[in-house]
């Protein structure tokens, strides 16, 4: 049986996992795990569609190319009744088992829940005497930047576009309602785009230099230089990223929820919002469908299988039983913070994610050709979304490959 990743880190981890499979199954698992970049997985799924050739068993694909395979009959097994079967309906979180649902078929299981925090620099927010619990709204985050900015001359957060839509979720909307309407409340939209805008030209909010917050630069210039204090990023952002590409900061960062936005009734809304993530499919063409599937359950809901996910430094489980074990919530060393029970309190405020097949398109548009732009002043936000709605509308934005987002 083979097994298409799109994560180098992987690899060796279902090799393990074929392992443990075996020994605790009694039953051996021929598995030959190939693995691809972020990008170039999604390339290598579609070459093998267009020929019919060399298709493997099963697929790990990120939810956020999972709409690239939605504008045809999906090539990927339906999976909502052995998910129902096995309970999984129940045990995993709801939002992120819907990022792989679409017309009320599951096609995809979870593996992480890539809720969304804060990464902050405690040793220089100490230094700058900032109180991490003084930082609650958006706009309580643009003040303390703005007085870090004018009394020492120090920027705040770097983020890029590909963050656009996880913003746009956390204020209530997102790129698509259930009717398939692109960006349904322009004003939210316009208002974030606005907010950003104005801490970039304040220097509070910055680009990376090379634009991207996944490029291995990014951590061995701007974070290790201490060019700013803050990044968003998911659980595997700081389970993976951080301790591959910054192996000398550990024990400067630690993690809060990130600022969130007032509702209408002065109620604060949610902390955190959701970024990409992985999921296990099935392929229709595989002639070992229950094979996979025995394999995908056991790795879903296996104690060790989901402690070894988390210790190994990929993600956080989806699977809510796994909370319960002390590996996943003792204390990260790199953080000296325990990630696990800051992920399990922010669980509940993970906003739904609208599932369209041009949600990959509208992802990488933002981020590769309108969101510098508004941060650089030379589009407003309002004529950023009327750009964005033509080239939509024009099928303009294809994904590039080989990268991180």
């Amino acid at each position: 049986m083979s097994l298409w990743i799109s994560s180098f880190q992987d690899q060796s981890y279902y090799e393990q996992m074929a392992e443990l499979y075996a020994e605790k199954s009694g039953s051996k698992i021929n598995l030959q795990v190939e693995a691809y970049g972020f990008r170039e997985m999604p390339d290598k799924l579609g070459a093998v569609m267009r020929t019919g050739e060399g298709a493997p068993d099963l697929v790990q694909l990120d939810e956020t190319f999972f709409g690239v395979f939605l504008n045809g009959p999906p090539p990927f097994v339906d999976l909502t009744k052995k998910i129902r079967k096995a309970q999984l309906n129940k045990t995993l979180h709801k939002q992120r088992l819907e990022v792989f649902t679409y017309n009320g078929k599951t096609y995809g299981v979870p593996q992480s829940l890539s809720a969304l925090v804060l990464y902050y620099r405690k040793d220089m927010f100490e230094d700058f005497n900032i109180q991490p619990e003084d930082i609650t709204t958006w706009k309580d985050f643009a003040n303390v930047g703005e007085r870090l900015m004018s009394e020492n001359g120090q920027r705040f957060l770097a983020l890029d576009g590909t963050l656009f839509d996880s913003l746009l979720r956390q204020k209530g909307s997102d790129l698509f309602d259930a009717k398939g309407n692109f960006i349904p409340d322009e004003d939210i939209a316009v208002s974030i785009l606005s907010e950003f805008a104005k801490m970039a030209e304040k220097q509070i909010a910055v680009l990376p230099d090379r634009g991207s917050i996944f490029d291995p630069v990014f951590f061995s210039g701007d974070l290790e230089m201490g060019e700013v204090l803050c990044v968003i990023g998911a659980d595997w952002y700081g389970l993976d990223l951080f301790q591959q590409f910054a192996p000398g900061m550990e024990g400067m960062w630690g993690m809060l929820p990130l600022p969130t936005w007032k509702k209408a009734d002065g109620s604060l809304g949610p902390r955190t919002a959701t970024f990409a993530g992985q999921g296990l499919m099935i392929m229709n063409s595989s002639k070992k469908q229950e094979e996979a599937w025995d394999f995908i359950e056991f790795v879903m809901t296996d104690a060790d299988a989901n402690a070894e996910r988390f210790l190994q430094g990929n993600s956080f489980p989806a699977y809510k039983p796994a909370w319960k074990d002390p590996r996943l919530v003792s204390e990260q060393p790199y953080f000296e913070q325990s990630m696990g029970e800051l992920l399990i309190e922010l669980a509940d405020e993970i906003p739904p994610v609208t599932v369209n097949p041009s949600r990959p398109q509208a992802i990488f548009l933002m981020k590769e050709n309108f969101f510098s732009s508004v941060m650089y002043g030379t589009l407003t936000p309002e004529d950023t979304i009327v750009r964005m709605r033509q080239a939509m509308q024009g099928g303009f934005g294809d994904q590039p490959s080989g990268e991180q987002p």
